[in-house]
């Protein structure tokens, strides 16, 4: 009866040391490239792919990649490229993807022939100029992952539009056929169409205006 006693008591100690010293995972929040089971284990922005925590393409964190293809604030130029005689900046990143993104507007005929130069980078094709469709700078075209998705663009006098992403603005490379001619993008470049700068209520005469814009 003694004995009994004692191996139970030792049972219940092993038992409360074992309980307190197990992690509790269900709990646990996952950083980068840590395990994850619902999107609840993942860190701030984080979302589970995969059974690892990592950026959402979605929102355009790009936490867990750092500058390559992606943003932050410290996006700096990877190198540059001279044409005729002026020498511009790369870019491989471009800023932080938020809720009310700043960027530079610009005008872009997406049509055959057009100062686009090649087809897009979306799809091989070119596209009507009377659509609301844009391509983006390197780092927010992020490889080809937000083609075919939507984003919403807001211009300084409150009218926005939602335009379809086509294409990519290269800010790594330019001057030659494929690129009309045109130097590099700037890394913070949303490229519109006519439909775009009309829906805005924008002069697209004006050339350059400093809109926001954000994942639909």
């Amino acid at each position: 009866m003694g004995k009994s006693l004692v191996s139970l008591a030792s049972l219940s100690l092993l038992t409360f040391f074992c309980t307190i010293s197990l992690p509790l995972y269900s709990n646990a929040i996952s950083q980068c490239n840590g395990p994850c089971g619902t999107l609840d284990d993942c860190d701030g922005q984080l979302i589970c792919i995969n059974g690892k925590c990592n950026d959402d393409p979605d929102v355009g964190t790009h936490i867990c990649k750092g500058g390559e293809g992606g943003g932050g604030g410290n996006c700096q130029p990877s190198g540059t490229l001279t044409c005729q005689g002026n020498s511009y900046p790369t870019y491989k990143c471009s800023p932080s993807v938020t809720s009310s993104t700043q960027a530079r507007l610009t005008n872009n005929d997406f049509s055959e022939g057009g100062d686009g130069g090649g087809p897009s980078e979306c799809d091989g094709q070119y596209h009507d100029n009377s659509k609301p469709i844009v391509a983006l700078s390197t780092g927010w075209y992020s490889g080809g992952s937000r083609c075919g998705k939507m984003i919403r663009i807001t211009a300084n006098n409150g009218r926005s539009v939602l335009a379809q992403v086509v294409d990519e603005c290269d800010s790594m490379r330019g001057c030659d056929e494929e690129h009309a001619g045109q130097p590099p993008c700037d890394n913070n470049i949303v490229d519109g169409s006519d439909a775009v700068w009309s829906a805005l209520g924008l002069d697209k005469e004006i050339g350059i205006v400093d809109v926001t814009w954000s994942m639909s």
